[in-house]
Formats: structure tokens, C-alpha cells, sequence
């Protein structure tokens, strides 16, 4: 069984139509999927479902084998999966190391030695030294999402989903964050889910799964 499987789930906005329909799927560690589709074949629905913040109409969502509806969703979202949006959702008047330090304090994790952690983190995915002390408005579209990644990791979670994370960068930033997201599935067997609209995203991914609209 895969960290996270759906069972047979099914959603509807209106009990009529379904945007989502008898969907089976296990998600693995130390894989990246990107979830693909035409618009309104319910990649965002999807991914609103494995976070925890839309429940399925019908069937089950399971993380290590235990249904999410019987999860606190606040417990959920912040210790065992990490969510990345496309508009970063950092606060703009903290610095990259304040805002991955506040992620570790909203995860009730003990850490020690938060503000080291936090840099060691930013360091990883690229961001460097002089960038660390610099408040949010004041960095780069690439810069920011890679502060928003290591924000993500602060609490160490087992699945990483991703809401179109390359959509404001270009090419050659796209393919830098694409690598971090790559590494942290081989390397430290994160489960990495990537819904996107990029064909590069998707073919660099692990596997590509098509949702198609019903």
C-alpha cells in the first residue's frame, strides 16, 4: 500500500455530475507524480482532497493505511503533508528565515535550534546566505518559491503536494525547482504529488497521471 491511496473516491459539486468518478490510485515514497489534465478534469479538486480540505463525495482517502476523515485536518496539514500553492503564500513582512521558522512553531514539533534548522533548509534548496535575513517582497518569483519549499520541509513531512509550483517562473528556475523536487523524492523518499499545466514539468516527473473530464 501506498502512503496515500484512494478507494474508490468519487466527488461532486452538485450530487449530478461528477468531476472526479471511481478513482483508484496508491501514491508511493521516493516517487513525483504530476497529475495532468484539460481544464475542469479536477486536478485542484484532487489535490484539495489529498490535503484534507475538500472530503469526497463518495469513497476514502488513506494515509499509512488510515482513513483522513478520522484525521484532525489542522494535524494533518501540518506534520504529515506539506502543501506548496502556486502564490507561495508566504507572509510579506517576515524574512525567508522567519517564515520557515513559524511553519516548525505551527507544526508543534520539538526543534531545536529553529533559526539554525530554518537556514540549513533554505540552504538546501538553493537559497543562499545573503537571501536568508531579506523579507519576502524583496525576493525573486524563484527565489520565493524556493523559501516556500523549505518552509514545507520545516515540519519534515511524508507527502508534498504542490499546486502548479512552477506556473510564475520561467524556464530555467521551472527545471531548478523541478531538480530540489526530484532529489527530495530519491534522497529522503518524499512522496511528491505536482498538479501542472507544463508538458516540461510532467515530463520530468515519475510518473504522469491524466485525469480526464468527465
Amino acid at each position: 500500500m501506498g502512503v496515500l491511496r484512494l478507494n474508490d473516491v468519487n466527488y461532486s459539486y452538485d450530487k449530478k455530475k461528477f468531476v472526479i468518478k471511481n478513482m483508484c490510485f496508491d501514491f508511493e515514497g521516493g516517487v513525483v507524480y504530476a497529475i495532468v489534465g484539460k481544464s475542469g478534469a479536477g486536478k485542484t479538486t484532487l489535490l484539495s482532497m489529498l490535503s484534507g480540505l475538500t472530503k469526497p463525495t463518495m469513497g476514502e482517502i488513506l494515509y499509512d493505511g488510515k482513513n483522513i476523515s478520522g484525521v484532525n485536518p489542522y494535524t494533518y496539514r501540518s506534520r504529515y503533508v506539506g502543501v506548496i500553492f502556486q502564490s507561495y503564500n508566504l507572509l510579506p513582512h517576515l524574512t525567508a528565515t522567519e517564515n520557515v521558522i513559524l511553519s516548525m512553531d505551527i507544526s508543534g514539533k520539538k526543534i531545536k535550534n529553529k533559526k539554525e534548522r530554518a537556514q540549513v533548509l533554505l540552504s538546501s534548496v538553493g537559497l543562499g546566505a545573503e537571501l536568508w535575513d531579506r523579507r519576502i517582497l524583496k525576493l525573486s518569483g524563484g527565489e520565493q518559491q524556493r523559501v516556500a519549499i523549505a518552509r514545507t520541509l520545516a515540519f519534515d513531512p511524508e507527502v508534498i503536494l504542490a499546486d502548479e509550483p512552477t506556473g510564475n517562473l520561467d524556464g530555467e528556475t521551472q527545471e531548478a525547482i523541478m531538480e530540489i523536487f526530484l532529489d527530495l523524492a530519491k534522497n529522503q523518499n518524499k512522496c511528491v504529488i505536482i498538479v501542472t499545466h507544463s508538458p516540461d514539468v510532467a515530463k520530468m516527473a515519475d510518473v504522469k497521471y491524466e485525469l480526464a473530464k468527465n
